[in-house]
């Protein structure tokens, strides 16, 4: 066993579900008008704000539903995991010898960093960077 597998996760909570949709705004409109969740993120990022990263929850939930345009969601499902060292934990899962996606960068404005692990069936977790907190 190496000494990278005793290196704990910074993993901390999952928080994100990614669902693939047609029509973000048909998709905020079910969620929280039929449903009653709240809007929790729309944010414009890429080049000339072309993406949406939409997030949407139940009233007092930690977890979060993300909309995914159709096709960028290769794979299969997906979920996002939480962490504050992105960095570190993309180091540690390469490490690993784990297919991870490129080191997260700053490069979308108005999205969190953040990076997928395929696991053995193709479904992606992706690891999301936290803000930081104000401690």
């Amino acid at each position: 066993m190496s000494d990278l597998t005793q290196v704990p996760t910074t993993v901390s909570n999952i928080g994100t579900v990614m669902f693939s949709v047609a029509d973000m705004d048909a998709a905020i409109a079910f969620y929280t008008e039929r449903l009653g969740f709240e809007l929790r993120a729309d944010v414009a990022f890429g080049e000339g704000g072309a993406h949406r990263w939409v997030e949407v929850a139940p009233p007092g939930s930690v977890a979060r539903i993300a909309f995914v345009p159709p096709g960028d969601q290769p794979g299969g499902s997906a979920i996002g995991v939480e962490t504050h060292d992105i960095v570190g934990e993309h180091a540690r899962l390469a490490a690993l010898g784990l297919e991870v996606g490129p080191p997260p960068t700053d490069a979308m404005p108005g999205a969190p960093r953040l990076f997928p692990v395929a696991d053995p069936d193709g479904n992606h977790v992706w690891i999301v960077e936290l803000p930081p907190t104000d401690d």
